[in-house]
């Protein structure tokens, strides 16, 4: 990056000009002006389209595209200070920003390029306004929101139930709930695609609540001695609901439920607040429901959810799993988990079991609960009651 200095009348850019850098604008006034097209055939005229200062980035766009600029910028400001900003560096910003907000801001700039173009009567320019972005990825997370509503209102989103098994007894001991959408022409969407779309819409919540109604119906339905557990995934915005445990306790007493039957699973892939949480496990724990820590080993995790959160079951991910008789470091990975949950008094869920070796050596060294394709997949509650 370079700062330039200009004086009062000095152009920074004119139209018709191209530049590889977008300026940020830290001291002065810098006005921008085009031409419209004159009335009953007269000469264009000169108008302002804005006056921009301190803080305000100009320029911007026409680095990002490649493209002329559509305006002239003239310093107003005698001793005006602008800082370079290469287009490369906007272009890679561009590329990682969230594709809603890149659909946003294309719209944005397609309907400021169509009005300049009209405005200098260019028209056949004003129809072939391009993309700034070059991508659909932001239109089709709108079109999917919509249709993630929809399957919402209408009830078409699937809750599927994975078994735990006791690794000691072999039985199982509960299930995992699992939303699963079978969208009507994509087909089965990944579930961490509309889980996370969800999450950076209002509709997470929504989606929480139905698998919270799912499940404890299926709870209702799987009766037995002894009771199965059912664990359900709470979000992060979830978390910060302050009635979240309520509502739960709400649906359990309504269903004449034993206490313990429910479990709530926290995602070690969020970055928890320990606070936030202690008092979440606090209030389950005066409600008879566990918490459980998935995911444990991944992305955000740190010992100290171990020691300063009192979690009842840990669940170690199926990445060691899957590796530990193939790296001696994965191996040791999973023994000392074991061991760090022994010692604080958590029993341990282990996912991603899928051979009758790591089934054995799991309970060999202390591991409670087994879940993985070899005990079982995740099932309509149809299925299961049936397979019962």
């Amino acid at each position: 990056m370079a700062r330039r200095t200009l004086t009062a009348g000095d152009y920074l850019f004119r139209l018709g000009g191209r530049s590889e850098c977008g300026y940020l604008i830290e001291e002065g006034v810098i006005e921008l002006r085009s031409l419209r097209v004159g009335r009953a055939g007269g000469p264009p005229m000169e108008v302002v389209l804005a006056r921009l200062g301190r803080g305000e980035l100009v320029g911007e766009l026409s680095a990002a595209e490649g493209v002329p600029h559509s305006v002239d910028a003239v310093v107003l400001s005698e001793g005006a200070v602008v800082l370079t900003i290469d287009g490369e560096q906007i272009r890679d910003r561009l590329a990682r920003a969230d594709p809603t907000l890149r659909t946003m801001l294309d719209g944005q700039v397609k309907r400021y390029r169509r009005m300049l173009a009209l405005l200098r009567g260019n028209f056949a320019d004003a129809s072939a306004v391009s993309s700034v972005t070059g991508d659909e990825d932001g239109l089709g997370k709108f079109r999917l929101e919509d249709e993630l509503r929809e399957a919402l209102q209408q009830r078409r989103l699937e809750v599927r139930y994975q078994p735990i098994q006791e690794i000691a007894s072999g039985r199982i001991a509960g299930y995992e709930a699992l939303v699963r959408w079978d969208h009507p022409v994509l087909g089965a969407i990944a579930p961490e695609a509309f889980i996370q779309l969800a999450e950076e819409t209002s509709l997470i919540m929504p989606v929480g609540e139905y698998v919270l109604d799912e499940a404890m119906a299926a709870l209702d339905a799987l009766r037995a001695d002894p009771m199965p557990f059912v664990a359900v995934n709470v979000s992060a915005r979830q978390l910060v609901s302050p009635d979240l445990i309520q509502r739960v306790v709400a649906r359990r007493d309504a269903l004449r439920l034993p206490p313990g039957c429910v479990k709530l699973e926290i995602t070690e892939s969020q970055a928890l607040d320990p606070e936030q949480v202690a008092a979440l496990i606090s209030h389950c724990h005066a409600n008879a429901i566990a918490v459980s820590l998935d995911d444990f080993g991944t992305r955000y995790s740190h010992l100290t959810h171990l020691y300063r959160l009192d979690f009842d079951v840990i669940k170690i991910d199926q990445a060691f799993v899957r590796e530990m008789f193939v790296s001696s470091k994965a191996m040791n990975i999973v023994r000392a988990i074991v061991a760090m949950a022994q010692a604080i008094g958590a029993d341990l869920v282990v996912e991603g079991v899928e051979t009758a070796e790591q089934l054995d050596f799991l309970g060999g060294i202390g591991c409670r609960y087994a879940q993985g394709f070899l005990i079982g997949r995740p099932e309509p509650l149809a299925t299961v009651l049936a397979a019962r």
